[in-house]
């Protein structure tokens, strides 16, 4: 029980981290080097106002220099990425790792990046309406990178990377004819390089998969916004949140989906033959 709670609290300080990272990357301020301040009256914050969590409860959700209200953003993604990395502790390691070592380490502890990762791209989309292109890059070169270590141990295709890149390309392509179409109402600009991260680190067929759930949930939501007043026509919906949606799903469902939608595709193929054999058939000989 200890490991989880310790796992937690240190997935929250990343989760901090990542708020950090957005902050400051929006202000363009520089998130490796200098020390925390009150986004309010620019005092310095002292160590046990970072506590994560913790310190947002304390002192109830408000800054302790100048009581101004803190966004509840802070411990909401907090607790996220604290829940991801017990996650990854209970279930997640066991899911993704390999038999032979070292991928054991490399295969969990690649995935428990690539949810920061995405993780940053989603909260970023969500509360500020853009998409840091400069995480994009990073996660896909840890994409390759990964790729590479895993085909240097003999355990990964190479011509699996060269299908990847190139189901990336066409999910690139594709956001990006969908943006010109819509002239931006429909997608944004930035959605399409999420898009092409999601065809690199998926492939085939699990980021098709992948596409297909973030529109299915896209549409849903939207239409629910729509219907509840919450947005209107006009209004535009961060898309990247359904796009993380929708790589989750692919990796944890992807196998049974594409099991399940292979087994419709061969029903209605024997259907399709068995319907074609019928009409051939001379009509004092058909059985209905």
């Amino acid at each position: 029980m200890m490991y989880f709670i310790l796992t937690f609290f240190l997935g929250s300080a990343i989760g901090s981290f990542v708020n950090v990272l957005i902050d400051r990357t929006m202000k363009d301020e520089n998130w490796v080097s200098g020390r925390s301040h009150c986004d309010y009256c620019r005092k310095t914050l002292a160590w046990y106002d970072l506590i994560p969590i913790v310190s947002f409860v304390i002192y109830r959700g408000k800054s302790r220099c100048c009581h101004s209200p803190l966004s509840y953003r802070y411990p909401i993604v907090e607790m996220m990425v604290g829940l991801l990395f017990v996650w990854w502790l209970a279930v997640g390691f066991w899911f993704f790792r390999l038999v032979s070592a070292p991928l054991t380490i490399i295969q969990p502890g690649f995935w428990l990046m690539s949810g920061i990762i995405l993780a940053i791209l989603t909260v970023a989309d969500l509360f500020y309406g853009v998409v840091l292109l400069n995480i994009v890059w990073i996660g896909s070169l840890l994409v390759a990178l990964y790729r590479l270590v895993l085909w240097y141990y003999q355990a990964y295709n190479p011509r699996d990377l060269v299908v990847s890149i190139v189901v990336g390309a066409i999910f690139y392509a594709g956001f990006w004819a969908l943006y010109k179409m819509t002239k931006g109402r429909g997608m944004a600009e930035g959605d399409m390089y999420v898009a092409m991260y999601m065809g690199i680190l998926l492939g085939w067929p699990k980021g098709l998969v992948a596409l297909l759930a973030s529109f299915v949930l896209g549409a849903v939501i939207g239409i629910l916004l729509i219907v509840s007043g919450v947005k209107t026509r006009k209004d535009n919906v961060p898309f990247v949140p359904f796009m993380t949606s929708g790589i989750v799903i692919a990796l944890l469902f992807g196998d049974q989906i594409i099991g399940f939608l292979g087994e419709l595709k061969f029903q209605s193929g024997v259907r399709y033959f068995r319907v074609r054999a019928w009409r051939r058939c001379p009509r004092d000989q058909r059985r209905f």
